[in-house]
This record gives C-alpha cells, sequence and structure tokens, in this order.
C-alpha cells in the first residue's frame, strides 16, 4: 500500500473516468511510461537515424 493525496486521487479519477484509485493509479502510470518514451524518440530526432544514400522508394516499391 502507499499513501496517495485524496484530492489529487479524485481528481485523476475524474479526469480518466474511472472509479477506483487503482485504476486511476494504472492509467496514470501508463500514461506515464508512454509519455517518456515519446520523450526518448522525440530525443533522437534530428541524431542521423537514417543511413546516408537510403533510397525509401526503392523499399516502399517492393512491397
Amino acid at each position: 500500500r502507499i499513501a496517495i493525496d485524496a484530492a489529487l486521487a479524485r481528481e485523476a479519477m475524474q479526469l480518466a473516468d474511472v472509479r477506483t484509485k487503482r485504476e486511476a493509479v494504472d492509467v496514470a502510470l501508463r500514461r506515464f511510461v508512454q509519455y517518456g518514451r515519446q520523450r526518448r524518440l522525440l530525443e533522437l530526432h534530428g541524431t542521423g537515424g537514417v543511413r546516408e544514400g537510403y533510397e525509401y522508394k526503392k523499399v516502399r516499391s517492393a512491397k
């Protein structure tokens, strides 16, 4: 068990449209993890993730 601020839990339950604190915590954790994954992907932007000379049109037409 963990201690959670009651007012914060109620607000989270309303925002997530769930009935229990457990569901609210589950939704919050899933969204937090999703946000973290998206942030990591955004950090890769502009780092040269595609090798030079890669011909995406050629790959697409092979399907």
